[in-house]
């Protein structure tokens, strides 16, 4: 079943009218004949944040759908503080439709700032960076730490493999060593104010829009190198 209570009460509604009621209300009757619509949302209204399209949709027929057009892009994230920022990862995650985010360490990880969007994706636990490790070598994944640690380089000069996890640590600590000497590369965002460091949520979003402009294609599938082009 589908919890209708999905976001706050006015996550959708109009800044301008806070009473304003959030998504779509009951779909007028006769209801359409189509077996991807859950009946107590056409009953009740559907008041998700999901798009347009996926009004009414059941949960499993909208993840059945996101998945014939995922990108190649994974996200882990190294859970040892209960950060509130994975939240907000894996909720930028569920915008660029990534392939999966990994969650390493501990198993139970700060939902809050997801908004419940993790339902939409495929989150994977990993209790140890070797355990990451293993899944890439056999997913033919590379692992690229963002961080701006010595030795890491600017993102914005770094063109990031089509097949690649992105790797963020807890805020505040980044990432350990050990993660940091697993990855294949190490990218930084580059700041040009006094703070020292980016928010991990906002961090986050910067580096997936950046491999979203080199491989996403508007039409929502996967841009290749121009050499491999038929």
């Amino acid at each position: 079943m589908i919890h209708l209570n999905d976001r706050p009460a006015n996550a959708d509604a109009d800044p301008a009218d806070p009473t304003a009621p959030v998504g779509v209300g009951p779909h007028p009757r006769p209801w359409p004949d189509d077996p991807r619509l859950d009946p107590q949302l056409l009953a009740e209204g559907d008041r998700r944040n999901v798009l347009d399209r996926y009004r009414y949709w059941r949960l499993e027929e909208i993840v059945a759908d996101l998945d014939t057009h995922r990108h190649p892009l994974h996200v882990a994230i190294q859970n040892w503080e209960h950060d509130f920022n994975i939240g907000s990862i894996v909720r930028t995650a569920n915008a660029f439709n990534v392939a999966g985010v990994h969650i390493v360490g501990r198993r139970r990880w700060n939902r809050r700032g997801a908004m419940v969007t993790d339902r939409y994706l495929h989150v994977h636990h990993h209790p140890d960076v070797a355990s990451l490790v293993e899944w890439a070598a056999r997913a033919g994944v590379r692992l690229v730490g963002v961080d701006n640690l010595p030795g890491s380089v600017p993102l914005e000069t770094f063109e990031l493999p089509r097949d690649c996890c992105l790797v963020f640590g807890s805020e505040g600590p980044g990432l350990t060593e050990e993660m940091v000497g697993a990855c294949n590369g190490l990218v930084a965002i580059t700041q040009y104010g006094s703070t020292r460091s980016l928010n991990a949520g906002a961090a986050a979003a910067i580096a997936m829009y950046h491999w979203s402009v080199r491989w996403a294609s508007p039409a929502g599938g996967i841009a290749r190198p121009a050499a491999a082009a038929r």
